[in-house]
């Protein structure tokens, strides 16, 4: 079998990430960036992203373990389940502004072979039980 290695290059800082193409090796330096990065933003969720949470965390939807504030290579994503490779994005004002950059990140993620979930932050803060049914079919 041949080598499936693949290099992408990352948003403007033209970072490049090496790897197979079911995983991401990214420099050590840029791995730390991230954690420490997930862990303030796991100190000061949104409000979309904390009620959110409140539903997902402890096994409640469906015995399905998320993570929130996942560092991936070189991105956070809000919710991650990692054992149904399913990333879950929750878009609010600022994604309307950056959806190109949104989609190529998206792009990105998938070529791992992750799915990705984009709900927008209105369904969260005004019908969750929409929110969670929409995780509910992507799983």
């Amino acid at each position: 079998m041949g080598d499936k290695r693949m290099t992408k290059r990352m948003g403007t800082g033209g970072l490049e990430v090496r790897g197979q193409a079911d995983k991401w090796v990214v420099p050590e330096p840029v791995r730390r960036r991230m954690v420490g990065i997930a862990r303030e933003f796991r100190h000061e969720p949104t409000r979309t992203e904390a009620m959110l949470w409140e539903e997902l965390r402890n096994r409640q939807l469906d015995g399905i373990k998320f993570r929130r504030q996942q560092p991936i290579g070189p991105f956070v994503v809000d919710f991650y389940a990692a054992e149904h490779r399913l990333v879950v994005e929750i878009d609010g004002g600022i994604h309307s502004t950056q959806r190109k950059r949104d989609l190529e990140r998206q792009a990105l993620l998938e070529s791992l072979g992750l799915r990705v979930l984009r709900i927008p932050a209105e369904t969260v803060e005004q019908n969750i039980g929409a929110a969670l049914a929409a995780i509910q079919a992507a799983v």
